[in-house]
């Protein structure tokens, strides 16, 4: 090769990276207005839901929580699926996104048309399943770009994490002054996702055309082709099962977190001052991932997956316990660290196993196994909560984690023990 041949591949490969650094900006915001848009109802689910016409108790917020996620189990592999037949995710986004705002729309109007709250969780069972496919299909362009899998998942964990603390903290402030506002500031911030995404370049097409030497494939990838090959995946239970137990401890905190902080029986705080909480946990949650998902690039998956998951367990059974508010809202400082060492490796796990041309199913399949976390975190939290009060159902959900972390050590050493030190005290661990 020519010096001049070599010099042009150079500004190519450098003008790529900029195209590349671009579209992780716009496809973090992305996230991050989704996650906005969601978090915004959480610390004023207790009096939205009555708003709706529910009655007041921590059941009617747990049904109100699990009719979205289950749409989001039921349609997350659908549209991650569907993007790797059609070879295209940005209009998808863009769908799923105007859709999740115009469900935001038609909730609020529930309470002057007088429908009742069993309408109330039809539409949050439709906005679900249109929510979902523009949440999981920016992960999975973000999976699309060069620069390293853990950088690109710690983009998307940074989006997550900050969306969540600010949606926790302007929510709160804006239920303070009225049950129904941060309904139509969520459908406001899910319009400019939708916007935003629209301006991004569509990789999955070039991505999930081309094998890897660069030659165009032989025969297209089918739906049902693609959505097979992704479950076929040798070891990609491990990661979808930290994203099961992972966020089954992120929706008890959704929903008992709020209670548990606003209930005068323990802390007695406003929504706002419930909603800003939150956030001690969001916001190193969001910070780290970007610097723990490079970390994971570095030393591999193992250290950051297992040790980040038992250290969170054991902080979230601290909270649980805590007996002043000052002690308990350290602990969910802590808990935002630990949950940002873990969640952007586990993500970037998934990336590592899986083939380019199936990553919008097997990103699906993670979000599935995510979203049945949160479900099962709402069940088993509102349930114990509710049956045993809120100790044990902290120390339930915290136990849980540290036992899926030790039970899978071994599997998450096979698959990524890690280089240098890390390395060595993976594989003789």
């Amino acid at each position: 090769m020519s010096d001049a041949e070599r010099d042009r591949d150079a500004a190519a490969e450098t003008d790529a990276g900029e195209a590349d650094a671009a579209d992780r900006r716009r496809l973090g915001a992305v996230v991050l207005a989704v996650l906005i848009s969601q978090v915004l109802l959480y610390p004023g689910v207790p009096d939205l839901v009555v708003a709706l016409g529910a009655p007041a108790g921590i059941d009617a917020g747990m049904w109100f929580l699990v009719a979205e996620f289950g749409a989001f189990v039921t349609f997350a592999v659908v549209w991650g699926a569907l993007s790797d037949a059609l070879g295209r995710r940005i209009p998808l986004i863009v769908v799923g996104a105007f859709g999740g705002a115009a469900s935001y729309v038609a909730l609020a109007s529930l309470p002057g048309l007088g429908l009742g709250f069993e309408v109330a969780l039809l539409v949050r069972v439709v906005g679900g399943a249109l929510t979902i496919g523009a949440f999981s299909l920016s992960i999975t362009l973000l999976m699309d770009l060069r620069g390293g899998n853990g950088r690109n998942m710690g983009t998307a964990g940074l989006a997550i994490g900050l969306g969540a603390a600010v949606g926790s903290v302007v929510g709160g402030s804006l239920a303070d002054l009225d049950a129904l506002y941060p309904v139509y500031a969520g459908a406001v911030v899910l319009a400019a996702a939708g916007l935003l995404a629209a301006t991004v370049d569509d990789r999955a097409a070039t991505v999930s055309t081309r094998s890897a030497d660069g030659t165009e494939p032989t025969d297209e990838v089918g739906f049902r082709d693609v959505l097979a090959r992704a479950r076929a995946t040798p070891g990609l239970l491990v990661p979808l099962a930290f994203g099961f137990v992972d966020r089954l401890t992120a929706g008890f905190f959704a929903l008992v977190g709020v209670y548990y902080f606003q209930d005068p029986a323990t802390f007695g705080l406003s929504a706002g001052a419930a909603g800003a909480t939150l956030a001690l946990f969001f916001v190193p949650f969001a910070l780290l991932q970007s610097p723990f998902g490079a970390l994971s690039d570095r030393i591999g998956r193992f250290l950051p997956v297992v040790a980040g998951s038992i250290a969170y367990g054991i902080v979230t059974v601290g909270v649980g316990v805590a007996p002043a508010y000052p002690i308990a809202a350290a602990l969910m400082v802590l808990v935002g660290v630990c949950g940002a060492l873990m969640a952007p490796a586990t993500m970037a796990l998934v990336t590592d196993l899986v083939e380019p041309e199936v990553r919008g199913a097997a990103m699906g399949l993670f979000n599935v196994f995510g979203s049945l976390g949160f479900l099962t975190g709402f069940l088993i939290g509102g349930s114990a909560t509710d049956a045993f009060g809120y100790t044990p159902a902290f120390l339930a959900v915290g136990g849980l984690e540290l036992v899926i972390a030790l039970a899978l050590l071994p599997a998450v050493r096979s698959l990524s023990p890690g280089a240098g030190l890390v390395g060595r005290l993976g594989a003789e661990g």
